[in-house]
């Protein structure tokens, strides 16, 4: 196990750093301290080859630039909170906008904009990791709260990417944490993702109007294209689906603070296969919608989608939605999460 650093860049003279965190099967992945963000994971294909699977840039410029989240820690809100206001013990609270009247994935300047402090942890004996750690401010983007978060990302042995995150608070605020990784187990830059099979383990989904916002029902995927109980390709009937997929599902085995499978995606041409385990009780499937060809990264050029998304988190909107877990987190409380990205190949 090994981790290695160099300077990726700077924001306004401050040096942003990557690390690279690799073991001995040839499995690496590399993050940046802009925005927390993965910009490359390499995992061996079923003949030993690596390849990286996330959709990123070389360069801080790209990252600086509009850009949708490649492999970003989303806060202090992943996902989407309706007109950008929400109530917390008979307060109003008004947060910035930025996707018409609706706050997506923190704001204009999210976590994903931020500049993270970084601690190297060095390999133990079955893992080594980076611990990320951001303060944010009362009234960053309008949320009340100084909200002081902790993100270690680790890998071991058995090509496992884990994420820890942990946060606390001095004010009630919401919070819904995740990492905004677009995956292609081709390869980035290497055609679409719809040949991918997907296995979701969630028998239920929360719908949406036509902004994206759940409507606040929690629905069963049976006998609709959001099912995914059984392994499907994600192209199958996605033309049926308005958009393209970009649903938060339900998992079926939230455990709190144990682990439970959300999902399993294999891609038979490369014999690469991701599983997902977490705590959390969601997880946003998106499928690169609106990825048109304008950007060139990693790989090659990155047309409609190239990459798809599975983010854990809480449900979106869930300020207004009562039957929805709650996102508000309380002095003298933890907010704590797993989630580990598991990569395989198919046996032959």
């Amino acid at each position: 196990m090994n981790i290695s650093t160099e300077e990726f860049g700077k924001v306004d003279g401050q040096a942003i750093e990557k690390y690279t965190l690799s073991n001995n099967n040839g499995a690496s992945a590399s993050m940046i301290t802009y925005g927390g963000r993965v910009t490359e994971l390499h995992v061996p294909d079923q003949n030993g080859k690596a390849a990286n699977i996330v959709l990123g840039f070389d360069n801080l410029r790209q990252y600086q630039e509009k850009n949708p989240y490649f492999g970003a820690l989303i806060g202090r809100f992943g996902n989407r909170i309706a007109h950008g206001t929400f109530e917390i013990d008979g307060q109003q609270y008004k947060v910035v906008t930025n996707e018409g009247d609706k706050t997506l994935h923190g704001g204009k300047i999210g976590y994903d904009r931020r500049i993270w402090k970084a601690t190297p942890m060095r390999a133990a004996a079955d893992h080594v990791g980076l611990q990320l750690d951001y303060i944010s401010p009362d009234g960053e983007e309008g949320f009340p709260g100084t909200l002081t978060c902790r993100v270690v990302y680790s890998m071991n042995e058995r090509n496992e990417l884990r994420i820890d995150y942990t946060a606390t608070t001095d004010k009630p605020t919401p919070i819904n944490l995740t990492n905004h990784s677009y995956f292609n187990l081709r390869g980035a830059g290497n055609g679409d993702i719809l040949g991918h099979e997907m296995q979701l383990f969630a028998s239920h989904y929360t719908p949406v109007d036509d902004t994206l916002i759940p409507t606040g029902t929690i629905a069963p995927v049976q006998a609709t294209p959001m099912d995914f109980r059984r392994a499907q390709p994600i192209g199958s009937r996605i033309a049926q689906v308005k958009g393209g997929y970009d649903h938060n599902y339900v998992l079926d085995d939230p455990k709190g603070e144990a682990m439970g499978q959300a999902a399993r995606v294999v891609d038979r041409e490369s014999g690469r296969t991701m599983e997902v385990h977490t705590t959390q009780p969601g997880i946003q499937f998106y499928t690169g919608n609106f990825l048109n060809g304008s950007i060139k990264g990693l790989g090659g050029t990155y047309g409609k989608h190239a990459g798809f998304c599975l983010e854990t988190q809480h449900f979106p909107d869930s300020v207004h939605h009562s039957n929805f877990p709650s996102v508000i987190l309380r002095p003298g409380e933890k907010y704590q999460q797993t989630t580990v990205y598991a990569f395989g190949v198919l046996k032959t």
